[in-house]
């Protein structure tokens, strides 16, 4: 890969700083793609010893490439994201993954459809992570800014994901008891 090369997809990567998600920060700040995942990313690395087993480097790598397609398409929530926007994003990314040079192209298609097929204990946890995160991140933006379906969301969101995991269990058993003590307060300031 040539210096352009690389610019030009560093360069696209860049949208997902301006690619904003349906959730805001506890500052009430609209949260970017990018701030997301980075903060997966984060929660792997932190989770290294937890799970001895897995290549963390490489949940990591998944864990910063997952949402590229977004680049093309936006953010969909992913309580509204149909299989129609689903079926979109894979086409567009796999059209740009293409485009790459040829070893880059191979690495990052490799590491998709490994990401897609959920056999891994690597694939595994960076679902988790992604699902869990976004839960986190609503326990921490003001209840206020919650649709109605999120407030059942985060009550129900990624407990199929973690569920390959004892320790990822415990973690969403944690942020539930987070979830139901914040609409206890609000419950609780509405009396």
């Amino acid at each position: 890969m040539n210096p352009k090369e690389f610019l030009e997809i560093v360069h696209t990567a860049e949208r997902l700083k301006d690619t904003l998600r349906h959730c805001t920060t506890s500052g009430r700040r609209t949260e970017s793609v990018a701030e997301h995942s980075w903060r997966i990313a984060l929660m792997a690395m932190l989770l290294q010893h937890e799970f001895p087993g897995a290549d963390i480097s490489r949940v990591i790598r998944m864990c910063l490439i997952h949402d590229l397609g977004e680049c093309f398409t936006g953010d969909i929530p992913a309580f509204e994201k149909t299989d129609a926007d689903r079926q979109r994003e894979a086409a567009l990314l796999r059209q740009w993954t293409e485009s790459l040079p040829a070893e880059l192209s191979a690495d990052l298609t490799a590491l998709f459809a490994e990401m897609d097929a959920q056999q891994t204990p690597e694939a595994k946890l960076y679902r988790a992570l992604d699902k869990l995160e976004a839960v986190i991140q609503h326990n921490e933006s003001p209840l206020d800014t919650w649709s109605e379906g999120e407030r059942t969301l985060n009550k129900t969101y990624a407990f199929e994901a973690a569920a390959f995991s004892g320790w990822l269990t415990a973690l969403r058993q944690e942020i539930l008891a987070e979830t139901l003590e914040k609409l206890e307060s609000e419950h609780k300031a509405s009396c």
